[in-house]
């Protein structure tokens, strides 16, 4: 009886160290991921970049590293890791498949954001429309156009095709 206690005492004992050592994996991996994200941030608001994609480009990097993080302390307490890897590989896949307008979207408005074709208060012709341009998002283009109507373009559309910006 002695023995099997004295086992049940081991495996207590691992276990609640790699417990422990597997939250503080988990709480200096989060502190570690904030301030990585806020410096990435910094960085790119002191380039110059637009704040939507400023902020969109912290959360990315804030949620990259706690996956990683969470992968590693689940690792440190003993769970096999290598099927969360492949389940977060295909599920990347599948979102990326099914988000595939959407990102060519975004990927228009990054571009869009860094070249800056046009600007907001440009009277411009993209997209199949017309008009003054009020607002550029990471997924669309508002304008308002000569009959004072609200147009919301993909910004894959506004780039796939010709854009003519009219002088002021």
């Amino acid at each position: 009886m002695q023995v099997e206690i004295d086992k049940v005492y081991g495996y207590l004992t691992q276990f609640g160290l790699n417990f422990i050592s597997a939250l503080l994996i988990f709480i200096i991996g989060r502190w570690v991921a904030v301030i990585i994200s806020r410096l990435f941030e910094k960085f790119l608001f002191n380039a110059k970049v637009e704040r939507t994609l400023a902020v969109f480009g912290k959360n990315i990097v804030y949620f990259s590293i706690l996956t990683f993080v969470a992968i590693a302390a689940l690792n440190k307490v003993g769970v096999e890791t290598n099927s969360f890897l492949a389940i977060i590989g295909a599920a990347g896949l599948a979102v990326g498949l099914a988000l595939q307008g959407s990102l060519s979207n975004f990927a228009a408005g990054v571009m869009m954001i860094i070249f800056k074709p046009f600007g907001v208060d440009d009277y411009i012709e993209a997209g199949g429309a017309e008009g003054t341009v009020t607002e550029v998002q990471i997924f669309n283009t508002i304008i308002i156009t000569k009959d004072n109507k609200r147009v919301i373009v993909p910004n894959a559309k506004v780039t796939g095709d010709k854009i003519t910006v009219y002088p002021k």
